[in-house]
């Protein structure tokens, strides 16, 4: 059996992060944080940043020990202790239509209910802002070279999966269910 505890999942909207996270912090035992959790306030407001760094710090503290999963990009969250902390990271590096098209199928599943992946108070919802983020705005020239330097500095512990046959195959290979 794998000595894995501290997983990393990165990737962008609509990839499936959330899910994956799910099943492999019940595969490992080990509590999961879903950075949407503490990046948004109920009714979408976003967090003030203080707190949303006081609150990864102290998961991150609490956990050092017991290991953790962590599903989520913020950069501004410890993104690099997260990284150099993981014994791996998972990049869900799904093309934008395959992510729409997840998101999509998400939102008729939970519309108008708050999923245990984002915070309280925040419905799922599918807007125009949120298309133009899984198209465009969430895969700007700086989000993809933060996730290749990633990948690239963590070369030795990260999974690239590109597709749902290769996610299909991780979930097989690690014993996980959904």
């Amino acid at each position: 059996m794998e000595t894995m505890r501290k997983i990393a999942v990165i990737g962008y909207s609509g990839a499936g992060k959330s899910t994956l996270a799910s099943a492999l912090g019940r595969k490992w035992g080990v509590e999961v944080l879903h950075i949407d959790c503490i990046q948004f306030l109920p009714g979408w407001q976003v967090r003030p940043k203080e707190e949303k760094q006081a609150m990864m710090a102290d998961f991150l503290a609490a956990h050092e020990s017991s290991g953790w999963v962590i599903d989520g990009n913020y950069s501004k969250l410890d993104y690099e202790r997260r990284m150099a902390e993981a014994d791996e990271i998972v990049f869900l590096d799904f093309n934008r239509f395959a992510c729409l098209w997840r998101a999509y199928k998400r939102h008729r599943k939970f519309k108008g209910k708050v999923r245990d992946s984002i915070a309280p108070g925040c419905p799922e919802k599918m807007d125009a802002a949120f298309v133009r983020w899984i198209l465009w705005e969430g895969r700007t020239r700086e989000v993809r070279k933060r996730f290749r330097d990633t990948v690239t500095a963590y070369e030795d512990k990260s999974v690239v999966i590109r597709n749902q046959r290769k996610l299909d195959r991780y979930y097989r290979e690690k014993g996980l269910s959904v």
